[in-house]
């Protein structure tokens, strides 16, 4: 018997992919001396034959969409998926369950969301699944599409976490540059204050140095003009007093 496709049977895993009833594995396993023989599934044993494509599209079913397995209160459990085919009703119900858990799991609309995407793989399992039924070698390559697909998921998501990595170092080198060139511009700041310091005081040295020698040069230039005085008086009484000597006398 099938189970809805919203319910499973421990109520913890809600999947939008149809599954038969959970069949019981394994009856409190012991961890410890438990081997690979005791966790084989007991299936009861069913009357009459079943059919060699029925058991081929249940194998490609269970490769494609593996069986779940869970342990509750010491008893393993296994659940796979349903080879019962799909109605145009289902695909109908499976629509609608899709908008409901959509709506129900506030999905984002657009942009990068997680739910969203888990939701719309659970919905292509299903096509997958309802198509495998029908054509296996359809759904071997819807398969193939769909591990395409995540495929390139996972690359788009590899490149995306790479390149915001390169971001965030870019940025921190970005900073950390900044800082530096911060404290450089400090550094300058107040080598220039220094400097202009200097500067100042050169110029102050420089203008007593020049009003020193200015006072300088006027007091040696009126000394040298106080000697040529002197000297042209000196010459001019030397004249008079020869002129009085060697004048004839009367």
């Amino acid at each position: 018997m099938d189970v809805d496709m919203e319910q499973t049977a421990v109520g913890q895993f809600q999947t939008l992919v149809r599954y038969n009833n959970p069949v019981l594995v394994v009856k409190h396993v012991d961890k410890k001396t438990a081997g690979p023989a005791d966790l084989e599934m007991k299936r009861p044993q069913t009357a009459g034959a079943i059919l060699d494509t029925k058991k081929e599209t249940e194998e490609i079913l269970n490769s494609i969409l593996p069986p779940r397995c869970w342990e509750e209160e010491g008893q393993l459990w296994q659940q796979t998926v349903s080879s019962t085919p799909a109605t145009r009703q289902d695909v109908i119900n499976l629509q609608e369950m899709l908008d409901t858990r959509l709506q129900q799991t506030q999905a984002r609309e657009t942009g990068i969301c997680p739910i969203r995407r888990e939701l719309y793989s659970q919905c292509f399992d299903e096509i997958i699944r309802q198509v495998t039924i029908n054509c296996s070698e359809r759904g071997l390559l819807l398969l193939r599409i769909r591990d395409e697909i995540a495929m390139s998921m996972e690359a788009y998501e590899t490149l995306y976490c790479s390149s915001v990595a390169f971001g965030m170092r870019k940025a921190l080198q970005a900073h950390e540059e900044k800082e530096m060139l911060r404290d450089r511009v400090k550094s300058l700041e107040s080598d220039k204050e220094v400097l202009e310091d200097m500067i100042a005081d050169m110029k102050l040295k420089n203008e007593q140095a020049e009003r020193r020698n200015a006072e300088l040069r006027a007091s040696e230039e009126k000394k040298y003009q106080e000697e040529v005085a002197f000297l042209k008086k000196t010459n001019t009484q030397l004249k008079a007093q020869l002129e009085g000597i060697t004048a004839p006398k009367k």
